[in-house]
């Protein structure tokens, strides 16, 4: 009987160790893609105050850039935080790109409904 309990807690145990890698495993997924959309400053993209006013959009999302605050890619369905080395030196590499449209390859992430890109090329959109 003893052996029966022993047996049947290992099992238990080695259930739960499977769900926690599977969600693990489902959480950090990552796969290359590539997006199209408006790179713009995420905290600019998400203000409710500037919703419908492209404009306003742009000109905030030029300010942020430059001062290093993180720059996303806007689809037509998602808004991607873009992270590596892109986003070194204050976005450095990213203020071409600033308020326009483009197509970005690289790396996509998503974690607490939090999608992000880690950028192996960037070029504008035609």
């Amino acid at each position: 009987m003893v052996l029966k309990e022993f047996n049947m807690r290992n099992v238990t145990a080695v259930m739960a160790a499977v769900a926690f890698v599977a969600t693990l495993v489902i959480t950090v997924r990552a796969a290359d893609m590539t997006v199209k959309g408006d790179i713009v400053d995420v905290a600019c993209a998400t203000d409710k105050k500037l919703v419908g006013k492209p404009e306003d959009i742009i000109a905030c999302s030029i300010a942020a850039a430059k001062k290093g605050d993180p720059i996303g890619v806007k689809t037509a369905d998602a808004l991607y935080t873009i992270t590596g080395d892109y986003t070194a030196n204050k976005n450095a590499k990213l203020l071409d790109f600033v308020a326009r449209k483009a197509l970005i390859t690289g790396e996509v992430t998503e974690k607490d409904g939090v999608r992000s890109i880690n950028v192996k090329s960037i070029r504008l959109a035609s």
